[in-house]
């Protein structure tokens, strides 16, 4: 199958897609690319938790034929036949403990602009299972990247997948991106760009043990994070904290680094694959690597750093559209594995 793969993480760096044909357990990237959100939709997702549900069901909708018509002009004069995205959305609420995670970018919308099918809302029957509804991307780790003992995100939030004890494991570590890119714009930044300016800051030692004593450190998997909690537990105490924001990146970045390193050296992890626009960031990489000496730490090719979960959603989407298991109740922690995903037709024109 040829299945284009769409999104959309907690930093809101953009939309990104990635073309893949997909055949049993191996795949080939045709095309990929990063549409920036305008500055009005980046605005109105960071802000969409405290709108009305009119904006909330508007937003949804008008979300997924912006998706739409990006993926037509991405599709436009590619001579291939595609046969459906398969499209994460946007995260706005994700509170399992509820019952409940939604991801907005109608797939219904995406289907009537594009006129292909649609598979969308991969969490929410997870959800409905008792599970957290994340991580997802452990079942592409396990079949695509198996290669590697451990597979580490540092998307907006930093999480991890490896096997122990013959099952997938998994789970969100950390705030990642979603922190550092905060406290760059306090300088004008949209990013620190490859840890620059965490490099020439001084880690402050009260705030990282401030934070390193958050009670979701301690809990034990499965366990995920969302916007919800980096509001009300994590971001407070870096927004109250003395120093300069050169010496906050430089803590959040240590405080990073400090959880990756306790959660690998739990594991008998010999190499680890690192993803995600926190793999540009050279000084956290260099502090997650300090930290593991002896740990073989990969960052791969630009593509695969920059499109991984974008590739991983256009393969479970090849799952559910083949009635494969694409949910993991080993990660999320549901009664049982599970293919999830909702369908929305294509349109005969």
């Amino acid at each position: 199958m040829t299945i284009l793969g769409l999104m959309s993480g907690t930093s809101l760096d953009g939309i990104d897609l990635a073309l893949c044909r997909i055949s049993g357990s191996a795949y080939q990237v045709l095309a990929a690319t990063t549409v920036p959100y305008t500055d009005h939709w980046r605005q109105r997702l960071a802000s969409l938790e405290h709108s009305s549900a009119l904006d909330y069901a508007k937003a949804h909708v008008e979300l997924g034929h912006l998706y739409g018509k990006v993926i037509n002009e991405f599709l436009s004069g590619k001579s291939v036949v595609v046969d459906a995205i398969a499209s994460h959305g946007h995260t706005i609420f994700h509170q399992p403990d509820l019952g409940l995670t939604t991801q907005i970018g109608d797939g219904d919308a995406i289907a009537a602009e594009t006129g292909l099918l649609v598979v969308s809302n991969f969490r929410t029957f997870d959800v409905a299972l008792g599970g957290q509804g994340a991580p997802l991307v452990p079942v592409g780790d396990e079949l695509l990247f198996g290669q590697y003992d451990a597979c580490l995100n540092l998307g907006g939030i930093a999480n991890i997948s490896y096997r122990a004890d013959g099952h997938r494991v998994a789970f969100d570590i950390c705030p990642c991106n979603m922190a550092l890119n905060r406290l760059a714009a306090r300088l004008g930044h949209p990013f620190d760009p490859k840890g620059s300016i965490a490099r020439r800051g001084a880690c402050r030692s009260a705030l990282l043990d401030l934070l390193d004593g958050l009670d979701f450190y301690s809990a034990k998997p499965p366990k995920s994070l969302g916007k919800e909690w980096f509001l009300a537990d994590f971001w407070p105490r870096v927004d109250a904290a003395d120093g300069s924001a050169e010496d906050l990146l430089c803590t959040v970045v240590h405080h990073i680094a400090r959880q990756v390193a306790h959660v690998v050296g739990q594991q008998r992890i010999g190499s680890l694959l690192i993803t995600g626009g926190g793999a540009f960031n050279k000084y956290l990489v260099e502090c997650i690597t300090g930290l593991l000496p002896s740990v073989e730490v990969v960052v791969p090719d630009s593509e695969t750093v920059n499109y991984k979960e974008a590739i991983i959603f256009a393969f479970l989407g090849y799952l559910r559209l083949s009635g494969q298991v694409n949910t993991l109740a080993s990660v999320t922690g549901a009664r049982c594995d599970s293919v999830g995903g909702t369908i929305s037709g294509f349109c005969l024109k």
